[in-house]
């Protein structure tokens, strides 16, 4: 059921790293959000194998992308990444 790549703001709400895909938008637009130490637009492919940083407020959540799927479940979300 995995595709090979996903827009970073519907990755990010899939995943359940950020909760809604505006706020994903919105993170993206701020310039929160980078992939591989760039910045990205909520454009931006993500791959298998990248790593996320977002920046929220004063903590950094950062992440290997471990599997890319267009939905999924709550309790399977976890399985989308790795936190590093």
């Amino acid at each position: 059921m995995g595709v090979n790549v996903l827009r970073i703001d519907k990755y990010l709400k899939v995943s359940r790293l950020i909760k809604r895909r505006t706020i994903a938008n919105e993170a993206c637009d701020a310039g929160r959000v980078s992939v591989n130490g760039k910045p990205v637009k909520a454009s931006y492919d993500v791959k298998t194998g990248d790593i996320i940083e977002i920046g929220f407020g004063n903590k950094t959540v950062k992440a290997r992308v471990t599997a890319i799927m267009d939905t999924t479940k709550k309790d399977a979300a976890g399985d989308m990444f790795e936190l590093l």
